[in-house]
């Protein structure tokens, strides 16, 4: 593969690479080996122990450009844009899940009821990858009324696309390769059982990972376990990810504000700038909900994602504060100068 273009590589990165390296883009991460593609083929490589930081958010992920000195990446280039979450218990630490994404393709099924507070959350985190996320709701060969089940969740998906799927029957597909055309990398979230693997293998051509049967409740079983970048026909890049049990925010109101536009921009019409929303005069909010322009259902969920997110922020903040190791010796002996070091 002599034509990194097709990889998504374009010239102006040449500038980022290290000296004496080339540039290579990682298609799966297995522990302490990276997976990549090179001009010269595929490669199995390290990476220099000097990628991992304590915020976990430098450590290389899938589809990510690094830069290779022999069997060794060692550095990975500046990301232009990368869909993160908290690594999942009471933590700050970061964990991309895909990176250098054109599309975020947020899944969800059609089969059985609408998740709305689900593909909420999901759109929340896609706004803030910097990529431009995409509803795709698959199964609408199991949906008695697919247009309804789009319009439910079009109503509250703000500024996003909503695509229907059949990985049976092919409904919908050609909208979905439209987005991934030539160099454009999209990555696949979502939760297990939604259809990620069935979708990716329709849109390759080719199985790409065991399927199972679906359950009665029209759900399937979780099939893929690791992250990984495909190559499809049309010469587009997709991510597929692992379904995931928590989707924690990653210290971004941004990307709340963003999937909630309509109640941020009732909360912006308060009459008060620190209006709290729960019955103070003037509150377009409550107004909003009182007259049946807003679902209270909707307002709870934005609150609790902002309330989220500002947790996680504070967090990182402290996480940020912390002496790093050996920093306590520099304070006590002191510059050269002789004046004492201050945390900050």
């Amino acid at each position: 593969m002599s034509d990194l273009s097709v990889l998504g590589w374009t010239p102006d990165r040449v500038g980022q690479l290290p000296p004496d390296s080339a540039p290579a883009r990682v298609f799966r991460v297995d522990r302490g080996r990276l997976s990549v593609l090179t001009a010269g083929g595929e490669a199995r490589v390290h990476p220099a122990s000097a990628l991992y930081d304590e915020a976990g958010s430098g450590a290389p992920a899938v589809g990510d450009w690094v830069a290779l000195r022999g069997e060794q990446a060692v550095a990975v280039l500046p990301r232009r844009s990368a869909f993160v979450r908290t690594v999942a218990g009471r933590t700050s630490a970061a964990q991309v899940v895909a990176a250098n994404l054109d599309v975020v393709l947020v899944v969800d099924a059609l089969a059985g009821e609408a998740r709305l507070r689900r593909v909420e959350r999901y759109l929340a985190v896609a706004w803030s990858s910097g990529a431009t996320p995409v509803v795709v709701l698959t199964k609408a060969d199991l949906c008695d009324d697919v247009p309804a089940a789009v319009a439910l969740v079009a109503e509250d998906a703000l500024g996003v696309d909503v695509l229907a799927v059949s990985s049976v029957t092919g409904e919908g597909l050609d909208a979905v390769r439209a987005l991934l055309g030539p160099g454009r990398t999209g990555a696949m979230v979502g939760p297990s059982g939604v259809g990620k693997t069935s979708l990716a293998s329709a849109l390759a051509g080719r199985v790409l990972g065991a399927t199972q049967e679906i359950r009665d409740d029209g759900r399937g079983r979780h099939t893929t376990t690791a992250r990984e970048l495909h190559l499809l026909p049309g010469g587009g890049l997709l991510i597929d990810t692992p379904g995931m049990r928590e989707l924690a925010l990653y210290d971004d109101e941004g990307g709340v504000d963003a999937a909630y536009a309509d109640v941020a921009q009732l909360a912006a019409e308060c009459r008060f700038r620190d209006c709290g929303h729960r019955g103070e005069p003037g509150c377009a909010v409550a107004a909003a909900i009182d007259d049946g322009r807003l679902d209270p259902s909707r307002f709870t969920a934005w609150r609790k994602l902002q309330a989220e997110a500002h947790r996680q922020l504070l967090r990182v903040d402290a996480r940020a504060r912390r002496p790093r190791p050996g920093h306590r010796r520099e304070l006590a002996r002191g510059g050269e100068d002789g004046v004492l070091f201050r945390l900050r």
